[in-house]
């Protein structure tokens, strides 16, 4: 399935939703993210960066020290500035230092 089928259905590879959400500086580090199980979907800790998610589906991110839950709102056409990234998710909750 390529990104324009998986966005026509609603649904959209992960590494690219972390990307475009601004949960990744590039596509490379999102995948790389997946890779060493920085990331749960629904509670299942993803392998493989191409897993398709959509609005509804519940992420847990490791992100450095910190744990972030967040809902996905929206699946994104692009990567745009920060105020529209963060239209593609709700933030459930966020624990780490500080």
């Amino acid at each position: 399935m390529s990104d324009t089928n998986a966005s026509e259905a609603g649904r959209i590879r992960i590494d690219k939703w972390l990307w475009q959400a601004r949960f990744a500086k590039s596509r490379a580090l999102a995948v790389d993210l997946v890779t060493a199980g920085r990331v749960r979907v629904n509670g299942q800790k993803l392998e493989k960066p191409g897993r398709a998610v959509g609005p509804g589906d519940v992420l847990t991110l490791v992100l450095g020290a910190e744990v972030r839950v967040l809902r996905i709102l929206a699946c994104g056409t692009r990567r745009g500035p920060a105020p529209e990234a963060a239209t593609l998710y709700e933030l459930i909750e966020a624990a780490g230092e500080g």
